[in-house]
């Protein structure tokens, strides 16, 4: 192709296909995905979960369609209208599926909640997103969820769980999934579910019916470049229509058994899981959380044939002392360019579906989805979206092949994050900046090279360094911090924090890091502590670090 028909005026604004031309899309609010999938697997296995007690537990696509609308008729029961939000503080279960389709089938928009928020980040998203109804579990690994909401809303009353709290105005329920770590104030599953029972079918019915594809369907959480993580709204057609379309990209069969132990609460493993699996009738193998032994004997005894892992958790799962001996042959659906694919018993010719994305476009906005591409780019823009490459100071497009910040604009994109003005998120023409560098290929595919900001990625989550610093910074023994992001092998970054200590005080790596983990989630807590003196520090003449060159020297430091 050349540059002329693909971009008649050479500076790198791209438009992808048109909506209206793109095949094998169904229904796209989360009650209609949810029925349509019932209604054409009916009785094939959709959930498969090993419980607290070891014992193996499965759901056909008819017992998940039902399950979500009991959890719609208690909510509705209990309620809970349009436009209410329920938040999901539950891990890698089926109840995580059951409470946010069963929230958009009673109306409401589910806040999914991050499951390795420290106490006071679930206080902020308590808070920040304005939950009414809370399903929770009672904990996970050293987490206890009852116990940090029973922190947070002391002297709540008992019963039917309903709150009422002046730091938590519009909280008025919280819901355990777990009956028998149920406390006074923490309403019981069972007791919650039954409280619908009186509840006729034509209204979920009818609730279901009014759902909308602009409607807000999910809030994610996530550390952009600011202190404090944005809650980023998404519609139901962003979240619907990259399920369907990653069912389409991972092109398995309808016996694909996917084994997924990330985060629903991440939108990447939300479109990943539920798209590649749901919707051509597969099963998903859940995991609570990622835990590398049992991961392998699931492998096993499901014959999983596609895991969604991460490079880290790869690296993990090699490890294992059962790993070389494990029966993997089932696993048809592993890229023969990851670390899974070294196992003797994996023969795989399949590829994963690459491209560029981003929580705020629900992932992919362009692609290599099935079709082959140049290496080193990320594909093709996607239908409907349109891609432009600007300076990131004057805002002008660049040229084609010149790098510049990525802005975007597309049916997946947010409406905006909650409580930000849109004008301070989106330009006049609609589009958002993505911190991110790129450019365009004379052929129209995207490169991106890595972000502008200082965003940190490591292990698949966003980390952003001023919240780190700004916590960091609490410490007595700390004068100021800098944390940036130094490359890793298998996370892809890791946190590291260069430490000026106070004068007259002394600070241990150990003791800080203790410190960091009262108020930050495990994958934000710096990995290394490097500390210097202030006039090691590479500062511009405005008195400002010099990220980039520190990012080296801490570099060089762990090298050494």
């Amino acid at each position: 192709m050349s540059e002329t028909a693909i971009f008649p005026s050479g500076l790198s604004s791209l438009q992808g296909p048109a909506l209206e031309t793109e095949q094998g899309l169904g229904s796209l609010t989360l009650p209609g995905f949810m029925t349509e999938i019932a209604e054409r697997f009916g009785e094939r296995e959709a959930l498969c979960w090993r419980d607290l007690q070891g014992q193996v537990q499965r759901w056909s696509y008819a017992d998940m369609h039902a399950q979500c609308r009991k959890v719609a008729k208690a909510l509705i029961a209990a309620g809970c209208g349009r436009g209410s939000r329920v938040g999901v503080l539950v891990s890698n279960r089926p109840e995580w599926l059951f409470s946010a389709f069963g929230a958009a089938m009673a109306g409401a928009t589910c806040v999914a909640m991050n499951t390795f928020s420290t106490q006071s980040e679930l206080q902020y998203q308590l808070q920040h997103a304005d939950i009414e109804f809370l399903i929770i579990e009672a904990g996970v690994a050293s987490k206890d969820f009852i116990g940090d909401v029973l922190s947070l809303c002391p002297g709540l009353p008992g019963g039917d769980g309903r709150y009422s709290n002046p730091d938590y105005p519009f909280l008025r329920r919280v819901v355990c999934i777990d009956d028998d770590q149920a406390r006074e104030g923490i309403q019981a599953w069972s007791q919650f579910l039954n409280g619908g029972d009186g509840l006729g079918d034509e209204l979920v019915d009818a609730a279901s019916q009014a759902a909308d594809a602009l409607d807000r369907g999910l809030i994610f959480f996530s550390s952009g470049s600011t202190a404090l993580p944005k809650a980023i709204q998404q519609t139901q057609r962003a979240a619907m229509m990259q399920c369907w379309r990653f069912g389409q990209w991972y092109g398995v069969d309808k016996d694909v058994r996917t084994w997924s132990a990330n985060g629903f609460f991440w939108s990447g493993n939300f479109a990943m899981a539920f798209g590649s699996t749901l919707t051509v009738g597969g099963c998903l193998v859940l995991q609570r959380f990622f835990d590398p032994d049992e991961a392998v004997q699931l492998f096993v005894d499901e014959k999983v044939s596609l895991p969604i892992a991460w490079p880290h958790q790869e690296a993990r799962l090699t490890e294992c002392p059962a790993w070389n001996d494990a029966d993997l042959s089932a696993m048809k659906y592993v890229d023969a360019n990851l670390v899974l694919a070294t196992h003797p018993a994996i023969k795989s010719s399949w590829r994963q579906p690459n491209g560029y994305g981003m929580t705020e476009t629900f992932t992919f906005i362009v692609g290599d989805c099935g079709d082959r591409v140049p290496a080193g780019t990320h594909g093709p823009v996607l239908p409907g979206n349109t891609v432009r490459i600007i300076n990131p100071d004057s805002g002008e497009l660049l040229p084609v092949g010149q790098s510049g910040e990525i802005t975007v604009k597309g049916p997946t994109l947010s409406p905006g994050y909650l409580k930000i003005a849109p004008e301070t998120t989106f330009d006049e023409d609609g589009f958002m900046r993505s911190g991110d560098c790129g450019h365009f290929t004379e052929d129209g595919f995207l490169v991106w090279e890595g972000r502008l900001s200082d965003t940190i990625k490591t292990g698949g989550a966003n980390v952003s360094p001023t919240e780190i610093d700004a916590v960091l910074c609490k410490h007595p023994a700390v004068q100021s911090t800098f944390t940036v992001g130094v490359p890793h092998d298998t996370l892809g970054e890791i946190v590291v924090s260069c430490v000026l200590v106070r004068d007259g005080k002394t600070l241990e790596v150990d003791e800080l890091r203790a410190y960091a983990k009262q108020y930050l989630a495990s994958y934000k807590v710096p990995r290394e502590v490097l500390f210097f003196d202030e006039e090691e520090l590479p500062m511009t003449g405005s008195n400002k670090i010099q990220r980039p060159e520190l990012k080296k020297m801490a570099q060089a430091r762990l090298e050494v």
